[in-house]
């Protein structure tokens, strides 16, 4: 019996790399996806009150969805994301975003909604 091992790095490779490569790119996508959701709560929540606290700066819907839009760190999302409305509970900032997967460009993966909510007293 001759015991050649050579090759068997190679095929270990090919066998293991396509798993730690999905693996990869679900951690980075979760990440992502949790990047996206801590900056749509926090321009939801820097957004209610600034229209409860500083009316100069915050006074319309518009300037208020421009804030909440600036105050998204790390994000580049449009103002439109975010909708203003008076509650019973103070001044309530809903954002609501669809976020893409990279693996949807490949298998057609359907987009994740992501939504954040706050509200400030008056």
């Amino acid at each position: 019996m001759i015991r050649d091992a050579r090759g068997t790095t190679a095929i270990e490779f090919a066998l293991v790399a396509p798993l730690f490569f999905v693996l990869m790119c679900a951690v980075i996508e979760g990440g992502l996806v949790l990047w996206t959701q801590i900056g749509l709560q926090r321009g939801a929540q820097a957004a209610a009150r600034c229209a409860s606290v500083n009316p100069t700066l915050c006074g319309t819907s518009s300037d208020i969805q421009s804030y909440a839009a600036q105050q998204a760190f790390g994000l580049s999302v449009a103002p439109a994301t975010f909708t203003f409305s008076p509650s019973a509970c103070g001044n309530q900032v809903s954002a609501n975003y669809n976020f893409a997967f990279f693996a949807g460009y490949f298998f057609n993966a359907s987009a994740l909604s992501l939504t954040a909510q706050s509200c400030f007293p008056k």
